[in-house]
């Protein structure tokens, strides 16, 4: 099952009583912080959650492999997520 942005907004909507439009704007804010940060390179952590953070990959070499000619590849930011000891607990109890 995929939870989408709708069905967290549903969730805020049941749970905490704010209308869903109050709920879906939470949300989104919540989503835009958490975009900016990482844009600017700072780690998040949501304690009992997890981390969020950016590393930097350097370029480097490879193959493409349909005709074997040698490329480079560019270097990228890749957004990583480390799990809490808590989150972890909570899916992997035996029940």
């Amino acid at each position: 099952m995929t939870i989408t942005k709708a069905d967290i907004v549903e969730r805020i909507y049941e749970k905490v009583g704010f209308s869903k439009k109050e709920a879906a704007e939470i949300v989104d804010s919540i989503f835009e912080v958490v975009k900016k940060s990482l844009e600017a390179g700072n780690k998040i952590k949501i304690s009992g959650f997890g981390t969020f953070n950016i590393h930097d990959k350097s370029a480097r070499r490879g193959r493409n492999p349909q005709t074997g000619e040698t490329i480079t590849i560019r270097g990228r930011r890749v957004l990583g997520f480390k799990a809490s000891p808590i989150l972890k607990n909570s899916m992997n109890r035996e029940g």
